[in-house]
């Protein structure tokens, strides 16, 4: 039976087992890799034997931190932990069926998939709860840990500028420098710079933006031909979802794309007046008020069909609580 667990029984499990395989989750970004690689140098500090799953789409942005980490899953008897995963349906691809131990995460919508779970839904990034979590093991933060886990902060909230930036958000950010982060170097890599094709697609998203609902909807579709045209990486497509936000009076933020198996994938972003979860719950899907995800058969045209139906939804029951 799956178990709700608090920290100091997650770090009782971990420090009484042994041979972990760490797994990230699908598409991966600064969280899941960050909080992957700072709790799996943390456990090998303990004197733990700890890998990071090799999970084919990591991408060169994130490879820094996974350096001498990463392992396949072979045919070592491991023990599965999983760091900001949320459901079963997104560990990677080929490990869906492994029997997770302990999976650390702080979606909501975390469907109890493992065998215990430290799950904190207020928490801004997985990322802070291996800050509370790594000394009740008993280690140190290091410069090492401590930068994987700024990624992890830094980015899951746009660099502190999202809604879901909280005070405990800053304390873990200045742990992390306490700890021996050089800051500014990934503040720049991830928050700053940006590739030619990258600047081309926002240049594109904004010429082809659509728009509904009277404007507080933008609309944006990422077709296959567009990657290959601009030569896009996952590296320069990794945080575009919120882009239609940035413009003025929109509230909601909605970017198509086509992944694996011919499916739609569905990102939105929304302003504290709507939820982004309940939008993607109602496509099966999930996530944080402000942002959430969900996967759709039959491509784009089945995905903007659903999410657009969705989303007329949230709008009639944000005007319908606040009358």
């Amino acid at each position: 039976m799956t178990a709700l667990l608090t920290p100091q029984e997650a770090a009782a499990l971990l420090c009484a087992g042994d041979n972990y395989l760490i797994l990230s989750h699908r598409r991966p970004d600064g969280d899941t890799v960050g909080s992957c690689a700072a709790l799996c140098r943390a456990l090998r500090a303990l004197g733990k034997r700890a890998w990071v799953y090799s999970n084919p789409q990591f991408t060169p942005k994130h490879a820094p931190y996974l350096e001498g980490l990463t392992a396949p899953a072979g045919v070592r008897d491991y023990s599965f932990l999983s760091c900001d995963v949320a459901s079963r349906s997104q560990l990677p691809f080929g490990m869906e069926h492994a029997e997770v131990l302990l999976s650390i995460d702080h979606h909501g919508t975390n469907d109890l998939f493992a065998d215990g779970t430290l799950v904190n839904p207020k928490a801004a990034a997985c990322g802070e709860l291996l800050i509370d979590l790594i000394p009740l093991l008993g280690i140190s933060l290091d410069r090492e840990m401590a930068e994987a886990l700024y990624v992890a902060i830094s980015t899951d909230t746009g660099c502190f500028r999202y809604s879901n930036v909280t005070a405990d958000t800053f304390r873990c950010a200045s742990r992390c420098v306490e700890a021996g982060a050089e800051v500014y170097p990934i503040n720049r890599r991830f928050f700053e710079t940006k590739s030619r094709p990258r600047l081309a697609l926002e240049a594109w998203l904004v010429e082809h933006m659509e728009y509904d609902s009277g404007g507080i909807v933008a609309l944006s579709v990422i077709e296959p031909t567009l990657m290959e045209r601009l030569r896009l990486t996952e590296d320069d497509v990794n945080d575009i979802a919120g882009f239609g936000r940035t413009i003025e009076g929109v509230e909601i933020a909605v970017m198509l794309r086509e992944v694996e198996n011919g499916m739609g994938k569905v990102s939105v972003r929304t302003s504290p007046t709507y939820s982004a979860a309940r939008i993607c719950a109602q496509l099966g899907g999930g996530g944080h008020p402000a942002a959430a995800g969900a996967s759709v058969p039959g491509g784009i045209p089945a995905a903007r069909k659903a999410v657009m139906e969705a989303v007329k939804k949230e709008i009639e029951l944000s005007c319908q609580t606040e009358s």
